[in-house]
């Protein structure tokens, strides 16, 4: 099961590189912007922080980094921009994640626990 987890937070990573960083055309819409960038880093925080459960800083640290990274990264394209509140909704979104998965870890250990 935490194989599936891994490959599922690095899927999710590859898309978020894939989104953040082609043509605005081409990116998908589903919802708001603001919306879906917080759901997309929320969900990638909280896979890889289940992915390594006691590594949970690094996964926040390292899901942190992505967005600024890559929200530094669209500068480098013609049609993206990078914006400050923007990397501050993805990064907060990715910390709620990361804590999400913590509390649900918690959770399990508690239940199995008894």
């Amino acid at each position: 099961m935490l194989t599936l987890v891994r490959i599922a937070a690095w899927i999710v990573a590859a898309v978020l590189v894939f989104v953040t960083l082609s043509p605005i055309e081409a990116r998908p819409v589903v919802a708001s912007p603001h919306l879906e960038r917080a759901a997309a880093y929320a969900v990638f925080g909280f896979l890889l922080a289940l992915s390594y459960p006691r590594r949970w800083w690094l996964a926040m640290a390292a899901s942190v980094a992505m967005a600024g990274l890559l929200e530094l990264a669209q500068g480098l394209t013609a049609s993206r921009h990078g914006r400050l509140f923007d990397f501050s909704v993805k990064g907060s979104a990715a910390i709620l994640g990361v804590v999400a998965a913590q509390v649900l870890h918690a959770l399990l250990a508690r239940r199995a626990a008894r």
